[in-house]
């Protein structure tokens, strides 16, 4: 008997809300700074979502969507952040490294301290 395989698709995987902000941030951790992972995810997540509903929120059309989040497409940073904010994923920002104290922060805490 022959085994039947089916391609695997993270698109089966993204139930929630919560797993689709995972991935996403995942990808944004490992993109090699070219932004094809965020790209790529973006589509993963707007196919788990709905890729007509994802056009109606946020004004695009379908095919340009699928264009614009293919591996091929280019697409504008306003168009991500379109695409992100129809998602209802929240995207901030944090220092990559732990930021050091600066000198004269630690002299005016100490000041404010010996004031107390």
């Amino acid at each position: 008997m022959a085994e039947k395989f089916t391609r695997w698709d993270v698109v089966d995987y993204l139930a929630t809300e919560e797993d689709m902000a995972l991935y996403l941030d995942a990808c944004l951790d490992e993109d090699p700074g070219d932004g094809s992972l965020v790209r790529a995810a973006l589509n993963d997540i707007a196919r788990a979502r709905g890729m007509s509903q994802l056009a109606r929120d946020t004004g695009l059309t379908r095919e340009g969507l699928y264009k614009a989040l293919s591996a091929t497409g280019n697409p504008e940073f306003s168009t991500m952040l379109k695409v992100i904010k129809a998602l209802k994923i929240k995207l901030h920002a944090a220092p990559a490294t732990p930021a050091k104290a600066r000198k004269g922060a630690r002299k005016k805490a100490a000041g404010e301290l010996a004031a107390a």
